[in-house]
């Protein structure tokens, strides 16, 4: 057999993955979702012909859009990811004893379906008695529930469609009231190689409404450029300031103490991207 899936991450350049067999699909009220088998990198699952998982490379994601903000706030008991109906980031927020209860807003819920049916390794913690699935509208969840969590994770999809909203500084405001006094969030934001102007506006925007805002970087081969960012807003503690040294050994594969530091160390190329924007206050509601 020789099939590829091919995704055209930007106008002038593709990712081709060959492929085994097609192991699901189907058109939901929201997109069009396909679960791959593929060579290179195992199962995939594909949202508008552009992957948002694959089981050999997802942990590098996983793991880093959860532990830096987890081991950044000391006491994070309640915790809420937007989108990541893969459930890998649930399954990373999970391995923190301290967690009380991990909700999941996901707007489509055949994603966690097809993940749970798919993607056992990934959202083998969506059954946990801790977690809460909610299929909403994260924006809508998280405009009402304010001071409810200690930390948001914001695992969305590319900025298009219904995600585009993700990426907007109405929507970072909303998070900051939704956050506890100390609360803090992470999002991820694209690729310094080929979106370097939406992380641009979006840091600038999160440090316009949090006293600190950092940027940090992982790699993950099949997201474009395969370098990637994340973005923190808090409003009280600084991951640069953890004593990584008494962080915690989470069995981890990627993420690391030594990791969480080095992470925040940026590339001149993406420092630029940034132009030495600090943290500020929230507009008032």
């Amino acid at each position: 057999m020789n099939s590829w899936f091919t995704e055209l991450q930007t106008p002038d350049m593709a990712l081709s993955c060959r492929t085994k067999k097609v192991l699901h699909h189907e058109k939901t009220p929201f997109q069009e979702l396909t679960v791959y088998e593929t060579v290179q990198f195992g199962r995939m699952l594909v949202l508008d012909d552009v992957i948002q998982t694959t089981v050999r490379d997802e942990f590098v994601y996983h793991e880093m859009i959860t532990h830096v903000g987890l081991n950044t706030h000391p006491q994070p008991r309640r915790v809420l990811v937007v989108g990541g109906g893969d459930g890998g980031s649930i399954r990373e927020i999970l391995r923190h004893p301290r967690v009380e209860r991990a909700a999941l807003v996901e707007i489509d819920g055949r994603v966690i379906e097809a993940a749970k049916q798919f993607l056992p390794e990934i959202s083998c913690g969506l059954d946990d008695p801790r977690v809460e699935i909610i299929i909403d509208d994260g924006i809508k969840h998280v405009r009402e529930h304010r001071g409810a969590y200690e930390m948001i994770v914001i695992d969305s999809t590319d900025p298009v469609g219904p995600a585009e909203g993700l990426f907007s500084a109405a929507f970072y405001r909303d998070v900051f009231y939704a956050l506890t006094e100390d609360g803090l969030f992470v999002a991820q934001t694209e690729s310094p190689f080929f979106n370097g102007e939406l992380i641009t506006r979006v840091f600038q925007d999160v440090a316009g409404i949090f006293p600190v805002a950092r940027l940090y970087l992982a790699c993950v081969p099949t997201y474009p450029g395969g370098l990637w960012t994340f973005t923190m807003g808090s409003k009280k503690y600084d991951p640069l300031e953890v004593e990584v040294e008494k962080l915690p050994d989470l069995g981890t594969r990627y993420y690391s103490p030594a990791v969480h530091k080095s992470a925040f160390v940026l590339p001149p190329f993406v420092a630029e991207l940034l132009k030495e924007k600090q943290g500020g206050k929230p507009e008032r509601a």
